[in-house]
This record gives structure tokens, C-alpha cells and sequence, in this order.
């Protein structure tokens, strides 16, 4: 099972549906934290909220951390045609992450008919809600408690305070990247799959995306995209983690699939 999905991976249609999914990852990102951060700090009016965005982000970027945050601060703080300029390009750049995934998982699934791209529109955009109410979700279930510890600290123990903080968002935000891999697996193809059959897919491929994304950082000095692409360098790290996080969200649909087939043939 495990060589064929080797096999499955080596293909070339799924590479093309890999980058397709990149390519929509990274032009949806900036757009869906910039509407993510704007409804923290002018409905939830939550500093430590957003204090957390910024340590996810720190986190999660495989590279130019920094620079990122600081161009995303001024964009959150610019003009409100940003903020409804990042919605209109969220929603068109959404259904290109989940048309081509749809695709790609009915063929693992052996689902011969796609949904119309209406169909597709209205799925990509429920996903796109709920991936957005995860992440929220996350980030109010991390602020919450400590908050509550500065309080009764009254500015005693930050060191203390900023590890427990640290912990928390890693447990809520793998729970969330779970949940997420989860509504993928079971919502987006076009066919009716059994949660029960996806969900240890999802748990596995959401801890494997963490352990990917620390070795992609330890990888990043001898891939040295900087010498080669200059100034356009952080664009390229972050393109080829969404493909690397593309092909790994494939592979688990084909693990579980694979399985289940086999199982009731």
C-alpha cells in the first residue's frame, strides 16, 4: 500500500494538481490572514488575539517571518479597500485550491462524475468558512487562558505566561490543521466517503505536516534558494511548502482510500 502510493506520488498529473494547489495556497494566504487579523482587532478587539496570529505566523512561515509580519501589520492598519480587496481575491483564489483537490480526489476515490463548477464554487467557499472558523477557533481557545493568567499575574511570570501560550497554540493549532485535513478528506469529493475511514488519515497527516514543516526549515540552508532566486527567494520557500504540504494531503487521501477499497472489494 505504501508503494503504491510512492507510485501515486511519482505521477505526473498529481505534481500538476500539487502546484496548482500551491499556486492558490499562496495568492489566498496573505488575503485570508489580512481579513483574519482586521476581524480580530475592530470586532474582537483582542490584543493578546492578535498576538497570537503573529506567533502562529512566526511559526508556521518556514522563512522570512519578519518581513512578512511587518508588511502584514501595515496592510491590517491600511485602508478599508485593502480589507475588501483581500475578500474578493479570497474568494475567487479559494475555489482554485479546492477545484483542482476536488478533482484530484474523486480520481482517488474512483468518483467518475466531478461537480459543477457552481457546485464547486459553493463547497470552496463552506470550506473556506469553516478553515476560517477553525483558525479563529484556535487562536480564541489559546488567548482565552492567557489572558486570564496576565490577569491574575498582574505582569508577573511573562516567561512562564509566553511558554504556556506557546503550548497551547501548538496543541489548538495541530487540533485545527487535523480538523481541517479532516473536512478536506471527507466534504470535498464528490462521492459519499465514511467519516470513520478518514479521520485517523487526518490525525496522521496533520502531526506529519508538523515533523515536514521542521525538516523542510532544517532542509532550507542546503536547498540555498537565495543565491539562486535573490529577491524573489522567500516567494519560492513558500511556494514549494505548499506543494510539499499539496503532495502530503495527497498522499493521505490515497493511503486512506487505498485501504478502503481494498477492504471492501
Amino acid at each position: 500500500m505504501v508503494l503504491s502510493t510512492v507510485r501515486y506520488l511519482s505521477r505526473t498529473d498529481v505534481h500538476t494538481f500539487a502546484f496548482s494547489v500551491a499556486a492558490n495556497a499562496i495568492l489566498s494566504f496573505f488575503p485570508f490572514v489580512v481579513l483574519m487579523m482586521t476581524v480580530i482587532r475592530r470586532v474582537f478587539h483582542s490584543r493578546v488575539m492578535y498576538e497570537v496570529v503573529l506567533q502562529l505566523l512566526r511559526d508556521y512561515l518556514p522563512a522570512g517571518q519578519d518581513f512578512v509580519i511587518r508588511n502584514l501589520n501595515s496592510m491590517v492598519n491600511s485602508r478599508q479597500r485593502v480589507q475588501i480587496a483581500s475578500l474578493l481575491i479570497l474568494l475567487v483564489t479559494s475555489s482554485g485550491i479546492f477545484l483542482p483537490l476536488e478533482v484530484a480526489l474523486n480520481r482517488i476515490w474512483r468518483f467518475e462524475k466531478n461537480r459543477s463548477y457552481l457546485g464547486n464554487q459553493l463547497i470552496s467557499l463552506a470550506l473556506a468558512f469553516a478553515c476560517g472558523a477553525l483558525a479563529l477557533t484556535s487562536i480564541a481557545l489559546t488567548a482565552g487562558p492567557v489572558s486570564f493568567m496576565e490577569f491574575l499575574l498582574r505582569g508577573y511570570g511573562t516567561a512562564f505566561i509566553r511558554m504556556i501560550g506557546f503550548l497551547m497554540m501548538k496543541v489548538f493549532g495541530m487540533a485545527a490543521s487535523i480538523a481541517i485535513f479532516f473536512l478536506i478528506y471527507w466534504v470535498l469529493p464528490n462521492g459519499k466517503i465514511p467519516a470513520r475511514v478518514v479521520l485517523p488519515t487526518a490525525v496522521i497527516m496533520g502531526l506529519l505536516s508538523e515533523a515536514l514543516k521542521y525538516a523542510y526549515i532544517l532542509a532550507l540552508p542546503w536547498l540555498n534558494f537565495q543565491e539562486v532566486y535573490g529577491p524573489f527567494a522567500l516567494s519560492v520557500t513558500m511556494m514549494f511548502w505548499a506543494f510539499l504540504s499539496g503532495l502530503l494531503l495527497l498522499a493521505g487521501a490515497h493511503l486512506s482510500a487505498e485501504e478502503h477499497l481494498r477492504n471492501t472489494l
